[in-house]
């Protein structure tokens, strides 16, 4: 077990209270963790102690609508531009002109943004499962990136997109079923990676056939935890805060592709990325699947200074391979970051 302290904090300002963990010297270069739905700061609890211990001021906060940060009931509340916006204010708060930026799933795009709107608050960023110049952009440029050989237009007409077309056609339902047991919710979704599941259709292609979430279940199954993705202490943390919260407001930022691809258009120098950037993929991350498909194509052209990883394992990187994530963010942080953004 670490000995290092990670602590809670919350910046308030006028239009939005963030909740943050940190660990780490106050003085260190901030490197801010940025979760993805539907999480928390604690999803980054792998990562804090051990960059700390590095030197960095270690930062992850609860995003909007999650945790001990602020909920709003409006779909278009939970637009990209806000989001970016309550970032940037965190970073005020902390007394920093930039940081290094890491995100994951939701929290790549806002990365991305953080990125691509304001780089001058940016020392580099890193970013896992999901990446640049997709769900940033909207749904649509998304889906034009779908892999037609694994899914077939007339079949699916969305690809592995389908079930953010079901937060837009049922987005009651798809909430109250995940609200019905959230502890279930969680426990379903937090699971490790299966190559088994290779060059197959991601079950996601098929939740608005299916009926919804879980097959059509009015919530979602009793099964067995995934030990090495989550413990049962995590599952309680996480179930604690979605029991208290609802899911309505994590599955709110589906809910707005077109401004947030006008947003995606207002970036500076083009959307041009020349900071640091790296990039981990998951082999076995069917939904975000950027090895045998054109998903990261994009990436490639508009990243000046990119680095990417492999690892054999499902979407829930920080949490499945904690070790070879941070050795690998650790490596990168030497090897191609400004030292001034080093401790």
């Amino acid at each position: 077990m670490s000995s290092v302290e990670v602590t809670e904090h919350t910046v308030r300002t006028g239009r939005h209270t963030t909740a943050y963990l940190a660990a780490g010297p106050v003085t260190g270069p901030p490197l801010i963790f940025v979760h993805g739905w539907p999480e928390l700061a604690i999803s980054w609890r792998h990562q804090l102690p051990v960059f700390a211990g590095l030197g960095y001021r270690a930062i992850a906060p609860d995003m909007r609508g999650y945790g001990r940060s602020t909920v709003y009931g409006p779909h278009d509340a939970y637009a990209q531009r806000h989001i970016v916006a309550d970032m940037v204010e965190l970073l005020d708060g902390l007394g920093h002109e930039r940081a290094v930026w890491v995100g994951h799933d939701w929290g790549s795009p806002v990365v991305w943004n953080l990125a691509s709107h304001h780089p001058e608050r940016c020392s580099a960023v890193a970013v896992l499962c999901v990446p640049y110049w997709t769900l940033e952009r909207g749904f649509e440029h998304t889906v034009a990136l779908v892999d037609r050989r694994l899914y077939p237009t007339e079949q699916y007409r969305y690809g592995q997109w389908d079930y953010q077309v079901y937060y837009r056609e049922e987005f009651e339902r798809a909430t109250a079923v995940m609200d019905a047991n959230p502890y279930n919710t969680l426990k379903a979704l937090f699971r490790k990676g299966n190559p088994a599941g290779a060059g197959k259709p991601s079950v996601t292609a098929t939740v608005r056939a299916a009926g919804g979430w879980f097959g059509g279940a009015a919530e979602a199954p009793d099964i067995r935890a995934d030990h090495d993705v989550v413990t049962n202490a995590d599952l309680a943390a996480y179930s604690a805060a979605m029991g208290r919260n609802g899911f309505a407001g994590p599955n709110a930022w589906y809910m707005n592709n077109e401004d947030n691809a006008a947003y995606a258009a207002e970036a500076v120098n083009g959307g041009e990325l020349d900071l640091p950037v790296l990039f981990v993929h998951a082999r076995y991350d069917y939904t975000c699947e950027t090895l045998d498909s054109s998903l990261a194509e994009p990436m490639r052209q508009h990243c000046h200074d990119l680095v990417e990883r492999v690892f054999d394992c499902g979407h829930w990187v920080a949490q499945e391979k904690p070790f070879e994530l941070n050795a690998a963010l650790a490596t990168w942080l030497v090897e191609r970051v400004d030292p001034a953004a080093r401790p």
